[in-house]
């Protein structure tokens, strides 16, 4: 991570954000919440999505249409004998999930990620 601000983090946190890992399916605090506000990168406070960006997609993990201009980079991931784009905190680094080309129009992207490595505002 570019800056060391994960020792607020739980350890579950802390496997996802640091060391790339997911959350179970269907468990995530954000999965199925769909109120106004802001999610932010539980790391370091950056806001990343605005609610109104989210969408139900049932894939078990909350989905959003796009990211808050500049909040997150992107990194090709081949990791598990798959090809994915990794969606990663601009600031501070922390991995969030990834991003998909089967969302809605129009841009049809889905931004996969964990609920663990948001917070809400």
């Amino acid at each position: 991570m570019k800056t060391c601000w994960t020792k607020h983090l739980s350890d579950e946190q802390k496997a996802v954000c640091e060391n790339g890992g997911t959350e179970y399916p269907f468990s995530g605090e954000y999965n199925d919440h769909f109120e106004s506000g802001v999610y932010a990168c539980v790391c370091c406070k950056q806001a990343l999505f605005d609610g109104s960006s989210k969408f139900e997609s049932g894939c078990g993990w909350p989905a959003f249409a796009t990211p808050i201009e500049n909040s997150v980079r992107y990194i090709s991931d081949e990791s598990h004998g798959m090809k994915r784009i990794e969606v990663r905190c601009n600031k501070c680094d922390a991995h969030l999930g990834h991003v998909f080309n089967d969302g809605p129009a129009p841009k049809n992207t889905r931004y996969c990620i964990n609920s663990i490595c948001l917070s809400f505002d």
